[in-house]
């Protein structure tokens, strides 16, 4: 199926997948129509999805039908399919799953990041509170915005457990995002994309992610312009890169991985990796609550299944990797703790 007219999708500026989404069709050159705002207004005449997320896109089926269809991960992967050209995804299949691993660890867990600075610091709550809600009425008084800014801050901070936020695992989040920006910040000066000159889907990840970490947020804001000035560089480059002209050769060769991506999956398998199977594990044996250690300090959090599937997912990429294709995975992975996935 090919795209016939604009795509439309729901969505907000606050939510990190819909601004990764947003930069991979403007990067694509993908026309789309924006509707800003929340769910709950939603125009008659388009479908709901089954699970309500944001962003939500409305593709037209064979018949002439909108469906609507969430998840950013899959949602690229169909966009790769109808409309060519522009390519997010490397060509190499062993640097194609690396990506899928770093798309999968931006989605995960740099969104703990994003989700537990905005609503455990009293700053970062006080701004959000005010801001989220006059997407939806920007012309709404002061008096009538008050309840709705209300509602917004009560019900977030009480879907904290979602990402495993709390007095526990604060400090293993925070020290995590900062030993991050330093790991992208490298990836940068390599790159300046972390497959290259050119952006693949997980360099969309980090950036929706940074959009509120690095640009909107006051205290990850204020860490990020402290600690990696570049970082904050590269997400304001990176929300329209529609003049880039990528070419093939623009994608780097498997035998030429920067020591920088190295230490970036290595926090993967610091945090993210030792957090899915923990999840996993809670899962299978039907634990109402999720123990591990990470980083050397105690997790704790409700299970998640949406994460067990995540796990699923990335074990079922690798399966279909050839034997030659895994073993150069294999190498890459060799020491990062990523190995652990698949053990």
């Amino acid at each position: 199926m090919t795209i016939r007219q604009r795509i439309a999708l729901r969505g907000a500026p606050g939510s990190p997948y819909t601004r990764k989404m947003l930069a991979v069709l403007r990067y694509r050159r993908i026309p789309y129509r924006f509707l800003v705002g929340g769910i709950g207004s939603l125009p008659e005449d388009l479908p709901r999805p089954k699970v309500e997320l944001l962003p939500t896109f409305y593709f037209e089926t064979p018949d002439g039908e909108l469906e609507a269809v969430v998840d950013s991960t899959p949602i690229i992967r169909r966009l790769e399919d109808e409309a060519l050209g522009r390519s997010v995804l490397p060509e190499d299949p062993a640097v194609a799953f690396l990506n899928y691993l770093l798309e999968d660890y931006a989605d995960e867990w740099l969104t703990k990041a994003m989700f537990h600075y905005r609503w455990h610091y009293a700053a970062d709550i006080e701004l959000a509170g005010e801001v989220l809600p006059r997407w939806r009425n920007l012309t709404g008084t002061d008096v009538e915005i008050a309840p709705q800014a209300r509602f917004v801050r009560e019900r977030q901070i009480g879907r904290l457990y979602v990402v495993g936020s709390n007095e526990v695992t604060a400090p293993v989040i925070e020290a995590s995002y900062e030993r991050f920006l330093q790991c992208l910040n490298a990836c940068i000066q390599d790159g300046p994309f972390l497959f290259g000159r050119r952006p693949a889907s997980a360099d969309f990840g980090l950036f929706g992610q940074l959009t509120q970490l690095a640009n909107f947020d006051p205290t990850p804001s204020r860490l990020t312009e402290a600690n990696a000035p570049r970082v904050l560089a590269w997400v304001q480059a990176v929300e329209d890169l529609s003049g880039l002209e990528p070419e093939a050769g623009h994608w780097v060769d498997r035998d030429a991985l920067p020591d920088s991506l190295r230490a970036l999956l290595t926090e993967v398998g610091r945090t993210h990796v030792p957090a899915l199977l923990a999840n996993a594990r809670a899962i299978d044996a039907g634990a109402e609550q999720v123990e591990t250690e990470i980083d050397g300090q105690t997790w704790v959090q409700q299970p998640f299944p949406y994460q067990a599937k995540c796990l699923q997912w990335v074990r079922q990429e690798y399966a279909r990797l050839d034997t030659e294709d895994r073993a150069c995975v294999d190498e890459a992975l060799a020491g990062t703790g990523c190995m652990a996935l698949f053990g």
